[in-house]
């Protein structure tokens, strides 16, 4: 089944209007930063203005391709072809500003603007299907791939800056579209800062470096993270390293589907917190990733709703100690029935260069 006919298995109007650039190409495969896909019960239509019509006409297969010359009579035109009469919006992206225009400039339709479209498409894209899969872990394979480059870039005196920009150009060369975010490169006392941002300080021996990073391949993202040592760690980092290699070890244990999101985060959660080290966790085990580097499910204390089949999130548990350092250790999974097929083959075990 075309993806646009399961939307009518969630709302109850007689049309959706898919504008977020990220869900347009979730429905139409195309990547474009205009465009207004419509969405019937038996038929979709891609609205795209002269700059992307070529591609569009090239690309699109599952929607009548439209060039977009003036919405305001196009669209009241289509609705009447379908004898349509209420229109679902995204209410988690559209603005308040457009939403008033469609409002005043389409006066005889009915306008759904609650949160069902935007959690029908939401509940949609946390299920992958083989193809999404296959895209992600072939980002994950280019991810996995400069990294494994990249340790030879990495000695005493390199910056943190000067080793993100080389891991962002290994993953461009090995065949990145994208990154799927600003790559995180930290050392020292920098790594008890979760998502600090690399700076100009060298690294030292004796130290551990920080790298969390993606890489973006046909529209879907890959995410991991690895901390290494630039010499040997002291007794403290071995310790607090294998701390969260057990929490991270006993997460991917239990990923599966039909498990809440709350009670696979307790599940590594625990472990850390009877390591003596809970206050320094402070952020959710793992999170979905697809076309978006953040996208549901959750694994965190706050996500009560069950983990589905298919699913792709991250276990990332962490500990950052102010003032000295900070460990993750974050591969990404496809939960299934009796367990997960881990996206993540690269060595978790400590690696000191």
């Amino acid at each position: 089944m075309e993806r646009f006919r399961k939307i009518f298995d969630y709302i109850k109007t007689d049309c959706a209007l898919i504008t977020s650039d990220v869900n347009r190409r979730y429905f139409t495969g195309m990547k474009s930063s205009a465009g207004i896909a419509v969405a019937f019960p038996d038929k979709m239509y891609l609205l795209i203005d002269f700059r992307y019509i070529e591609k569009a006409r090239n690309t699109v297969k599952n929607a009548e391709v439209i060039e977009l010359t003036a919405f305001k009579t196009q669209f009241p035109e289509l609705l009447k072809k379908h004898g349509a009469k209420t229109v679902s919006i995204e209410s988690e992206t559209m603005t308040v500003s457009t939403l008033n225009s469609y409002r005043h400039c389409f006066k005889e339709i009915t306008i759904d603007d609650s949160d069902i479209l935007s959690n029908a498409i939401n509940n949609m894209r946390m299920i992958k299907d083989e193809s999404e899969i296959e895209n992600i872990r072939k980002a994950q394979e280019i991810a996995e791939k400069s990294l494994s480059e990249l340790l030879h870039f990495i000695r005493v005196g390199r910056t943190e800056r000067e080793i993100a920009n080389e891991l962002n150009r290994l993953m461009f060369a090995n065949g990145a579209e994208d990154l799927s975010f600003e790559t995180i490169v930290l050392s020292g006392k920098n790594t008890s800062m979760p998502h600090g941002v690399p700076s100009d300080k060298p690294v030292q021996n004796g130290e551990f470096i920080l790298m969390d990073f993606g890489a973006v391949w046909n529209g879907y993202h890959s995410d991991m993270t690895r901390t290494i040592c630039l010499g040997q760690p002291d007794d403290e980092m071995k310790k607090v390293y294998n701390i969260v290699l057990s929490a991270q070890l006993a997460g991917l244990e239990n990923a599966r589907a039909g498990i809440s999101g709350s009670e696979l985060d307790k599940i590594s959660r625990d472990i850390i917190e009877k390591a003596g080290y809970g206050e320094n966790f402070g952020h959710s085990l793992g999170h979905g990733v697809g076309l978006e580097i953040h996208e549901k499910p959750n694994a965190s204390p706050n996500y009560k709703s069950v983990l589905g089949k298919n699913s792709v999130v991250t276990i990332e548990p962490g500990i950052y100690i102010a003032g000295k350092f900070g460990v993750r250790i974050e591969d990404f999974v496809v939960l299934t029935e009796n367990g997960c097929n881990n996206l993540t083959n690269f060595d978790k075990n400590i690696i000191s260069l």
